[in-house]
């Protein structure tokens, strides 16, 4: 496993932005077991230098990756599972409880929520009824090492990408990762479609827009002229500009587009 950092973080403001303490970690110098490849969850010790450092510090690698949250009160723990996660090359930020977590505010990017259950104050399913209450839309996976069925179901019922026992194996933990980073990056782009879609229409005049909410209803243009009491031409000067500014390519582009924007059924 190649080296890391592990972090606390202090005096952090809204903006999550505040003093960071980051810790270089050898794994190199850590004594391994003679035939037994270290797995996260084993205890581990090695020799660290401390500096500080901005939160949310720049990584090499884009915005769109994502970003990996890991929520544990064990220090040892948090450092392995940095050095895990930094190892296929994504960004990593930890924390030590959950009332930390909800007080940070992370950046708006894809990301993935590793969450200890047992953890000292909020929980970790409280906290993921917290996130679901405040729509933080942030794909959790689920770690602990006093699991049971009930809870196990409690999690995965509140949407959680998996729920692993430790000690597990390092790969489950990354393709679980992985799993709910896209499931976070699909979340994003829809969003971010979804938010484009309402910027065009915020475009659209008024007239644009009831000409759009009655050809989506299926009118045609002369009939669209008699319910606003305007020409036939006029009707199709608005449908073209309504088409150029939606960014639709078709009758049918359009109508879905009205669908998405649940636009309402005009009353004849």
């Amino acid at each position: 496993m190649t080296s890391g950092r592990t972090s606390s973080s202090r005096n952090l403001g809204v903006d999550g932005f505040g003093e960071r303490i980051e810790v270089d970690l050898r794994p190199e110098s850590v004594p391994r077991r003679p035939g037994r490849r270290r797995g996260l969850g084993d205890d581990s010790d090695g020799r660290c230098s401390v500096h500080s450092a901005r939160w949310w510090p720049p990584l090499a690698m884009t915005e769109a990756e994502g970003v990996v949250f890991v929520v544990d009160d064990d220090a040892a723990m948090r450092r392995s599972l940095q050095s895990l996660v930094r190892s296929i090359g994504l960004r990593v930020e930890l924390f030590a409880s959950a009332q930390d977590f909800l007080r940070c505010t992370p950046p708006s990017t894809p990301g993935c929520l590793v969450l200890d259950v047992r953890l000292p104050g909020l929980s970790g399913l409280d906290l993921q009824r917290r996130m679901a209450e405040a729509n933080l839309d942030i794909p959790i996976v689920f770690i602990t090492a006093h699991g049971d069925i009930p809870m196990t179901v409690r999690a995965m019922k509140g949407g959680a990408v998996e729920f692993l026992t430790k000690p597990f194996r390092d790969q489950d933990l990354l393709d679980a990762i992985q799993l709910g980073l896209e499931r976070a990056r699909n979340a994003h782009a829809e969003r971010a479609e979804s938010q484009e879609l309402h910027s065009r229409y915020r475009s659209l005049t008024s007239r644009q827009r009831e000409v759009m909410a009655y050809v989506a209803a299926g009118l045609l243009n002369k009939q669209i002229a008699g319910e606003l009491g305007t020409s036939e031409t006029t009707v199709k000067i608005h449908r073209h500009r309504v088409m150029e500014k939606m960014g639709a390519d078709s009758l049918a582009g359009l109508v879905r587009m009205a669908d998405r924007l649940s636009i309402p059924v005009p009353k004849s």
